[in-house]
């Protein structure tokens, strides 16, 4: 089993800068892909970005593209959003998973971290 922890949410104005992290413990040898999910208030969680851990693809919400990268540290079983120009819409909860097996669903969740982007 993965677990992961999610860290650097916080409160900021419209076109501020925020950078997530998130470090996995446990049998980290197995996961294959980390990424980010969030949920905005009164909606459902949407997938925001993902890194795979083994290739260099990734995916981006088009919403985000262009503002927000995702990057690893693999020998510290660790990834992060870098948050750019945000958007009151890009206020929610934010959450870390991984994945542990190639092709499946992400099956392991981090408590969540709320962002708040105000106007």
């Amino acid at each position: 089993q993965v677990q992961v922890k999610e860290s650097g949410g916080g409160s900021v104005q419209a076109g501020d800068s925020l950078t997530l992290s998130c470090v996995a413990s446990g049998r980290t040898s197995n996961i294959t892909a980390m990424g980010w999910f969030r949920q905005p208030p009164g909606k459902g969680r949407q997938s925001v970005a993902s890194i795979s851990w083994l290739s260099t693809s990734t995916f981006y919400r088009d919403s985000v593209k262009g503002r927000f990268t995702i990057s690893r540290d693999i020998p510290k079983n660790t990834i992060f959003l870098h948050m750019n120009n945000l958007e009151p819409e890009d206020t929610g909860v934010y959450y870390c998973a991984a994945a542990t097996q190639a092709g499946a669903p992400f099956d392991s969740w981090g408590q969540g971290t709320q962002v708040t982007v105000s106007s």
